[in-house]
């Protein structure tokens, strides 16, 4: 995909993804956090992150000067679809996503998210986009499945949960929608990320509102100044700054290295999961867990090298 609409350069935009994926898998930990130390549900906390997120990037918007890109002259509804297939995208995403953490730990939920994602992206792309899969990409799809099998029905109770897996694909469904449109909008020039993330946030905060309402919007806790301070985290690191940077570099950067770079959140997630909530994964969800991202890197590989081609390898 080229970066000439955008004006970005590739190498920033593979550090921007570098940073979204590290930050990403931070957001999952805060969220176990939150639900520790108050009552506040999933479509709440989605909600807020969002809400306060874009006050952040809009308050960061009216501290730089502005400059209108090409994309300006685009027709307001246009943008303002978008705006709606976006936001949308993002409030299945992330709302799923921290639903799937409350059911079935932090670990498991990020695996099968971040895991199932690039496979559904891999999928949608052949379908919608023309891309083609090729024998290598057909053999991750397999692998993936076979993950997501171990994952599911390999562990115990306790540990992995089908209701809290199957939360985590829809989760993974809404980031691949997501994931697609900004690669199929890049094609006749894109948007600009900023625009793009403002939106997107004012529409999902919008969509969860309602439901943020009647699940309990303001929180009961005995920790207020803990939980304000995650709720602060949540709403600038991993989400107005990673999902700035997300849409910036995902309009530059092939699919295949975006799929390898998101692996960070996983890696980081887990990580944080056995060092900072005393999360345990057995041996079973540890052999589903490196089946999911051996068939990620193997898809990514495969994309990379033309969907089972034999051009000159592109970088990944």
């Amino acid at each position: 995909m080229s970066n000439a609409a955008s004006g970005l350069p590739v190498g920033r935009g593979l550090l921007y993804l570098i940073i979204t994926g590290a930050a990403w898998g931070t957001a999952g930990a805060a969220a176990s956090l939150v639900y520790r130390t108050s009552d506040l549900g999933a479509f709440a906390l989605s909600f807020w992150r969002c809400a306060l997120g874009l006050l952040l990037l809009l308050a960061g918007r009216g501290l730089r000067p502005r400059v209108r890109p090409a994309t300006a002259s685009r027709p307001l509804r246009r943008t303002v679809a978008r705006a709606l297939a976006t936001g949308l995208g993002l409030a299945v995403f992330q709302t799923a996503y921290f639903a799937a953490v409350a059911s079935t730990g932090l670990a498991v939920a990020t695996v099968v998210t971040l895991g199932a994602g690039p496979v559904l992206i891999a999928l949608g792309a052949r379908l919608l986009l023309g891309e083609r899969l090729g024998a290598g990409g057909v053999a991750a799809v397999a692998g993936a499945l076979a993950g997501l099998a171990v994952l599911t029905f390999g562990g115990s109770a306790a540990t992995v949960r089908p209701a809290g897996v199957l939360l985590a694909l829809v989760s993974a469904a809404g980031y691949g929608v997501m994931t697609l449109l900004t690669r199929w909008w890049g094609r006749d020039g894109g948007a600009d990320a900023g625009d793009t993330t403002v939106g997107a946030f004012a529409v999902t905060s919008l969509c969860l509102l309602p439901f943020a309402v009647h699940e309990g919007l303001v929180p009961h806790t005995a920790h207020p100044a803990p939980l304000l301070w995650l709720l602060f985290y949540i709403a600038a690191v991993p989400t107005a700054l990673a999902y700035a940077f997300y849409f910036a570099g995902a309009a530059v950067v092939r699919s295949a290295t975006v799929s390898v770079i998101m692996l960070l959140e996983p890696v980081t997630a887990a990580v944080l999961a056995v060092l900072l909530l005393g999360e345990r994964l057995t041996a079973t969800t540890a052999a589903g867990t490196l089946l999911m991202l051996g068939a990620v890197a193997g898809l990514a590989v495969s994309e990379a090298r033309g969907g089972g081609r034999r051009p000159e390898p592109a970088p990944a």
